[in-house]
């Protein structure tokens, strides 16, 4: 293991990669739940039993693909957002089988990997300014603080105010609540694993709570059900409306994909000086083989998770964070009813406290130069409030080529980031 993950070079060991996998497992698990729960509502033979394994595996396949192909701390897994548009937009609301939905997946997946292999992905990465780069770990932080949030109650819609505060007197809210004090204090006094520790407790203390709920006749075994092997429909490809769905899968995953990678390399101090991160290549590769193998056995597009930022802050460095992730999801497989006892409000303190790990890049952010503050707080905002990470980078780039070119610096934009620029206007118009 140190031969291969190199651990003594990124100041680790294996015991905290261990639980710094362990971490990211926790903090992801609800995907295990989320995923099969809103691909199995649409039927038609796509089972939520049939999509729970599709997702464990699809995710252990790519994960392990990250932790071998590029030694990095990012797990993977179908990715939220996405998992809603093939459900609610494509399915419900355009009409199409949930078969030619997982064809649009397959073809957006093959066109990413060759895509990867011929360093497009790459370049778009390095084409985003050191700044937005900054800014993109910020951001993040903000919207996986708001997730965790949502995801307890403690912050919840309101007709009135777009968002307010909820019951926080009682229920997951106030769990979560009593979990992030737990955790902050672990945290602050340098408690080996705190983030994990916190989860754990705070599922125990749920129990007498009433949140973390036991069902009668537990078992911690169950058998997996058999995924949906190669249902593809190539019926409606040659069309223009197959043309957007594909679009938009291609489009929101890549720069999905972009944000979670460029964030959580800064988070873990493995970006260089000049913004880059250590093989970029062989991490977009392993999300793409990701979003094949998920399209191949049944599930919508495999994305990097940004809650890899939990395991991060729990001192993962290396592969070797990723390679306990995958195997955990492998045992989820037979050992679901455990993995899901963990509730929302039990995980919610960890992506609060890394919010405030991810924060701390605010620093380093150019504020005093207008070109580059304002696109970098643009970023920052458009994360957490249009609850996307690439909108995030889309607005934040817009407005940087923009300021640039009227403040007379158009010299310091790539020829990349003008094809990043072109490609955002248009995506406004198809």
């Amino acid at each position: 293991m140190e031969n291969f993950f190199k651990l003594k070079t990124h100041g680790t060991t294996v015991n905290r990669e261990i639980v710094a996998g362990l971490t990211t497992f926790l903090t992801m698990a609800y995907i295990l739940v989320v995923n099969p729960s809103m691909l199995g509502s649409i039927g038609g033979g796509m089972t939520p039993g049939a999509v729970f394994t599709a997702t464990v595996l699809a995710s252990a396949i790519a994960t392990l693909a990250m932790a071998f192909l590029a030694n990095l701390p990012i797990a993977l897994a179908p990715g939220m957002g996405l998992n809603a548009f093939f459900t609610y937009t494509v399915v419900f609301g355009m009409g199409y089988s949930w078969q030619i939905a997982l064809t649009a997946v397959f073809l957006e997946g093959i066109l990413f990997i060759l895509l990867s292999l011929v360093n497009v992905r790459e370049l778009i990465i390095k084409a985003i300014p050191v700044n937005l780069k900054r800014a993109v770990a910020v951001g993040i932080g903000l919207f996986i603080a708001l997730i965790g949030l949502a995801n307890a109650g403690v912050v919840v819609n309101d007709s009135g105010t777009v968002i307010g505060l909820g019951k926080i007197s009682s229920g997951s809210a106030l769990l979560a609540l009593i979990g992030l004090v737990i955790t902050v204090i672990l945290y602050a006094r340098k408690v080996p694993g705190s983030i994990l520790l916190g989860i754990l407790i705070t599922t125990v203390i749920g129990i007498p709570m009433g949140v973390t709920a036991i069902p009668n006749n537990f078992s911690p075994f169950s058998l997996p059900a058999a995924p949906l092997f190669f249902k593809f429909d190539f019926a409606s490809v040659a069309t223009l409306k197959f043309f957007t769905v594909f679009f938009t899968f291609l489009f929101v995953d890549i720069f999905d994909t972009v944000g979670t990678l460029v964030g959580v390399t800064t988070q873990a101090g493995l970006i260089d000086k000049n913004g880059n991160i250590p093989k970029v290549k062989q991490a977009l590769l392993s999300d793409a083989i990701g979003t094949v193998a998920g399209a191949a056995l049944g599930t919508s597009t495999v994305t990097s998770y940004v809650e890899s930022s939990a395991g991060v802050a729990a001192g993962g460095r290396t592969g070797l964070t990723s390679l306990t992730t995958a195997v955990l999801f492998l045992l989820a497989l037979f050992l679901s009813p455990i993995f899901l006892l963990v509730p929302g409000a039990a995980t919610a303190p960890a992506l609060i406290l890394v919010g405030y790990l991810m924060m701390r890049s605010v620093t380093d952010i150019n504020f005093s130069d207008p070109t580059e503050g304002i696109p970098a707080f643009i970023t920052i905002i458009m994360m957490p409030f249009a609850y996307s990470i690439a909108e995030g980078i889309v607005y934040g780039l817009l407005s940087y080529v923009l300021l640039k070119t009227a403040t007379g610096k158009y010299k310091e934009i790539t020829p990349v980031t003008w094809v990043l620029f072109v490609i955002f206007i248009l995506r406004f118009f198809i």
